[in-house]
């Protein structure tokens, strides 16, 4: 049985805690997975909410990245797509394989050409271990994907990458740090560096729910804040780390109007930059732009208006018929990615999508990197940590990352692909959640792929405390539906309330949802 927050706040300072990890992003996940497995008592807490920042707002691809082998980035491709096959493999319905075709036109230049796509593909397969390309003429890719763009269309390459529910990640992955003794959460803020002979020696933390403070013994801290990264580091040195944050925004359409079963890889008509348009949770995404983000990191990112018309451009200029506005946009969100700069002053999108680790004075600090390779990044975090931590040293490198439930698990309402989502949401608490939750809630909310009891079990299992915890990051809603999922506030209410909410605290929480969803999930003021 779970402990209650309050529970686990009393426990944290009687406790001398091998790893406080800080950040509760994928990286920070990662590392609390990886450090709970040995036996090391771990703790992470999240200032926000898990995933809150970048690891909620990604183009959701779990990929090698075609484009570093292009640039010459053969490590950091082999390392990405290694880590894509080990997740297709152990989270199959959390992270799944998926078509991606890049079209040829006549008179494209070698950038378009398809006999250099085609060696480019080969090597991609390759580094993955698997042979899963082909070729489609012209007839056949618009068969696949109508309405596509077909003057001088030759025909389009086919590979495949992975996508994910990028939160969802998350939130598995710290399933399996708890499941190995780990505690972790969210909503606690690392105030003050605690110093013993000129070392880290611990924390001091502040709950933003209850206003409590506690002062916890550490042998090791590890900050992976990501984009914030130097915050913590600036606590005990006055070094700093070249990250640079760079903003990717994205839109989501209804498939109505923009059909897709598959990911499309093209060169955005104006700038000649790669971005995709690919089908997600049953919608459309076009995404994502590459700029240098300037605002205040405090402050949650959001697309502006020139975002919004470049990435509309490029969806109707590869569909020419599809006459995309603003009235189609259902949702839209913008992630900061940290980026640890060349300092070279390159383009956004040339810049290394490689991590770093830093250690200084008991404090292990890891920045940059990508979804995919976050067991990787673990990986590199504990090799730091190991001065600190001998024992740590005679882990499993190579464990799995995830506990599935049996195959033999009854899941009686749900279609075979349904069972198969539901438990690669869950893993091995997907039998605990049949037990616990009305069988009447366990059918689909309309549009989505999110049943009614996913509502519940955030309210009663994951640590939402805030209603756009559960709208935006432990189910989706807030991405997929209208008006962010206004239209279906009476049910979910009704759900809250039974699970221990007050009214007066529905009122709050609502008003509050609609304020954010409308502030950094809508579209921006468009100006003529």
């Amino acid at each position: 049985m779970s402990l209650s927050r309050e529970a686990l706040w009393q426990q944290l300072p009687q406790t001398e805690w091998d790893i406080i990890v800080v950040g509760g992003g994928i990286t920070g996940a990662g590392v609390a997975r990886e450090a709970a497995r040995t036996g090391a008592k771990v703790l992470l807490i999240e200032q926000k909410d898990y995933a809150f920042g970048t690891s909620s707002r990604s183009s959701k691809m779990v990929h090698g990245g075609l484009r570093y082998i292009a640039m010459g980035d053969i490590k950091l491709t082999w390392h990405s797509l290694v880590e894509r096959e080990r997740l297709l493999t152990e989270a199959p319905g959390l992270v799944d394989r998926m078509s991606y075709f890049f079209a040829h036109y006549q008179g494209g230049g070698i950038k378009n050409n398809r006999w250099a796509f085609a060696i480019l593909l080969l090597a991609y397969d390759f580094l993955a271990g698997i042979k899963d390309r082909s070729y489609l003429n012209a007839k056949k890719f618009l068969a696949r994907v109508p309405n596509y763009r077909a003057t001088k269309l030759l025909g389009a390459s086919r590979y495949t990458d992975a996508v994910t529910d990028d939160t969802r990640l998350v939130l598995r992955v710290l399933d399996e740090a708890r499941h190995d003794g780990a505690v972790t959460l969210n909503y606690v803020k690392a105030t003050k560096t605690l110093m013993t002979n000129n070392v880290v020696s611990g924390l001091q933390i502040t709950d933003d729910v209850t206003g409590q403070t506690a002062e916890l013994k550490a042998k090791v801290v590890v900050n992976a804040t990501g984009a914030w990264v130097n915050k913590l580091r600036q606590m005990m040195t006055t070094d700093t780390v070249e990250v640079r944050p760079q903003r990717g925004s994205h839109l989501v359409v209804s498939s109505a109007r923009l059909p897709l079963q598959d990911a499309l890889i093209l060169f955005h008509p104006d700038d000649k930059r790669a971005m995709f348009i690919y089908s997600w949770e049953g919608r459309t995404v076009i995404g994502t732009t590459d700029l240098d983000h300037k605002d205040n990191l405090d402050n949650e990112a959001v697309i502006t208006a020139d975002e919004v018309v470049y990435l509309l451009r490029a969806a109707n200029y590869e569909f020419p018929q599809a006459n995309l506005t603003t009235k189609d946009v259902i949702a839209t969100w913008a992630g900061v990615r940290p980026i640890v700069t060349s300092g070279k002053g390159l383009d956004p999108s040339k810049e290394r999508r490689d991590h770093a680790v830093w250690a200084d004075k008991g404090v292990i600090s890891v920045s940059g990197g990508k979804l995919t390779t976050f067991r990787q990044i673990a990986q590199d975090v504990l090799t730091a940590a190991e001065p600190w931590l001998p024992s740590i040293k005679q882990r499993d490198q190579k464990a799995a990352i995830f506990t599935n439930p049996s195959e033999s698990l009854n899941i009686a309402p749900l279609s075979a692909d349904q069972r198969r989502r539901f438990v690669g949401k869950y893993g091995y608490l997907a039998e605990q959640f049949l037990r616990e939750m009305p069988a009447n809630e366990l059918t689909i909310i309309a549009e989505t792929q999110t049943m009614w009891a996913d509502i519940r079990w955030a309210f009663r299992h994951e640590q939402a405390q805030h209603l756009d915890d559960v709208m935006l990051r432990r189910t989706r809603l807030g991405l997929l539906l209208p008006e962010g999922g206004a239209a279906h506030f009476p049910t979910i209410k009704a759900i809250a309330l039974s699970e221990g909410w007050s009214e007066a605290q529905w009122d709050v929480e609502a008003t509050r949802y609609v304020d954010i969803w409308h502030r950094f999930y809508s579209l921006p003021v468009m100006t003529a």
